[in-house]
C-alpha cells in the first residue's frame, strides 16, 4: 500500500481501528480537539496530501471539520490493519490560503 483512500480511512474508522497515543491525546486536549471531532473530520473530510514514502508507513493529510464546523486538519498513517493518528490542528492563516487546503508558497 502506497497512498491511503478515504474510503480506506473512513473504514478502519468506522471499525474503531485507531490507534490513540499518550502522545496524541495530550496534544489533543491542548489544542481543545476531541475524538469525536476527529471521526466527525474523517467521516466528511478529504484526503489533501499524501506522503506515500513516509516512514514507517504510507500516511497523507486531511482537511475536515470538528463538530462546530470549525476547519480541522488530520495527519494519519496506516500500516494496512490500523490507522495511526499522527497529529491532529486547527489551521493557521499563516501557512494556508483561506480555503484551509491550500498551502501558502514561502
Amino acid at each position: 500500500m502506497k497512498e491511503l483512500t478515504i474510503e480506506f480511512i473512513r473504514t478502519l474508522s468506522k471499525q474503531r481501528k485507531i490507534k490513540w497515543t499518550l502522545h496524541i491525546i495530550r496534544k489533543l486536549q491542548e489544542r481543545g480537539i476531541y475524538r469525536e471531532d476527529i471521526y466527525h473530520a474523517i467521516e466528511n473530510g478529504q484526503i489533501i496530501e499524501q506522503y506515500p514514502d513516509d516512514y514507517p508507513y504510507p500516511s497523507c493529510l486531511l482537511f475536515g471539520t470538528d463538530l462546530k464546523g470549525n476547519p480541522l486538519h488530520i495527519v494519519v498513517g496506516s500500516d494496512g490493519t490500523i490507522l495511526f493518528l499522527i497529529t491532529s490542528y486547527y489551521p493557521d492563516s499563516d501557512s494556508f490560503e483561506p480555503n484551509h487546503i491550500t498551502r501558502k508558497e514561502n
